[in-house]
């Protein structure tokens, strides 16, 4: 009974004491200081940092202050330098000076980095911006963003509040300014076009000299060869004209042009030789040539050009003379001429 007395007598003293020590200890998480309040002295010079601490109950509070890096954009529309209008966005990485705390909470409170960023962003971002020109913050973006964050860490250093990083994120124009460059662009690829088609016409225009010039060179060449050497140039030129026409002939035995306009290029014929007999005797025309060629055939590799248009010739006039021979015995014609020249056809 005395036991259970002089217990409930401890109960009370007990519970004040545990109550008095858990208003004496604060805890600082990671990441975090603590500002110390003190109700007679004000606020101390010196953070504490993570762990537990202690202070005097009623008379001392500790204020926690997040040191993490903390990110922020500041957006903001200004002119440049000439006088176009340019919306630029910042990013920010912030975070307090530790060793300038209580001056901080003093000044400035726990919402120091919306009270100091905004404004001393906009004031830096306005300065930079209007020493270049639009062009400029485009082409040399990198040296305005180190202007930037040079001006801007050395404001925000008169606040205690250290910068991390500063980087531009946004960067756009005006309507006018993005039109004006659009049509310099268009003006631009206008004038790479015309050069082109410039050079093309040159180039032209240097192949026509050069073509003209051989032209002229050729001309003046066959020129000195008639001169010097006359109709025997002629002769050589129309021997020429005969093998190609041989030539493209050749891949066709059965059909032979003469040509009626004088000049015969393969033989000198009669062309008084009536034309019904070829129609008429077709199939003896063939028969001849179908016994004369397995006969000629294997000299052809052996002669020469000349040589092989000379016994085409005749084994030509052969069947026509053959041919001629028979006229008495038909008793109707077929007929096969041309307007500008006659055709055998076998």
């Amino acid at each position: 009974m005395a036991f259970a007395q002089n217990a409930s007598r401890l109960l009370i003293p007990l519970g004040v004491a545990a109550a008095v020590v858990q208003a004496s200890l604060y805890d600082v998480p990671g990441g975090y200081q603590a500002v110390m309040f003190d109700r007679f002295s004000g606020v101390k010079e010196k953070a504490s940092g993570e762990g537990t601490h202690f202070l005097i109950p009623w008379l001392q509070r500790a204020i926690l202050y997040d040191c993490r890096i903390k990110p922020r954009n500041i957006s903001t529309t200004t002119g440049s330098k000439d006088l176009q209008m340019v919306s630029i966005t910042l990013r920010v990485l912030s975070r307090p000076d530790i060793e300038h705390l209580p001056k901080i909470y003093q000044n400035l409170g726990m919402d120091y980095d919306e009270r100091v960023l905004p404004s001393i962003g906009n004031e830096v971002l306005k300065s930079i911006v209007a020493q270049f020109d639009a062009a400029e913050l485009i082409t040399q973006r990198e040296v305005v963003s180190s202007r930037i964050r040079a001006d801007l860490l050395q404001r925000a250093g008169e606040f205690h509040i250290k910068l991390e990083d500063v980087s531009i994120t946004h960067l756009t124009f005006g309507k006018e300014f993005t039109q004006a460059v659009e049509a310099k662009q268009i003006a631009q690829q206008d004038a790479e076009r015309a050069k082109f088609i410039v050079e093309k016409a040159e180039q032209e225009r240097q192949a026509a000299v050069i073509r003209a010039e051989g032209e002229a060179e050729a001309a003046t060449t066959i020129s000195r060869a008639l001169e010097k050497a006359g109709e025997a140039f002629v002769a050589l030129r129309k021997i020429e004209a005969s093998k190609a026409i041989v030539q493209s002939l050749s891949g066709n035995p059965n059909v032979t042009y003469i040509p009626s306009g004088g000049g015969n290029v393969l033989l000198n014929l009669p062309l008084a030789l009536d034309c019904h007999l070829v129609s008429k005797y077709l199939s003896v025309s063939f028969l001849s040539s179908s016994l004369l060629s397995p006969l000629l055939s294997p000299l052809y590799p052996f002669l020469s050009l000349k040589d092989s248009y000379i016994v085409y010739c005749c084994c030509f006039r052969l069947r026509l003379i053959f041919l001629y021979l028979l006229k008495h015995e038909s008793n109707g014609y077929g007929r096969t001429c041309g307007g500008s020249g006659t055709s055998f056809v076998a």
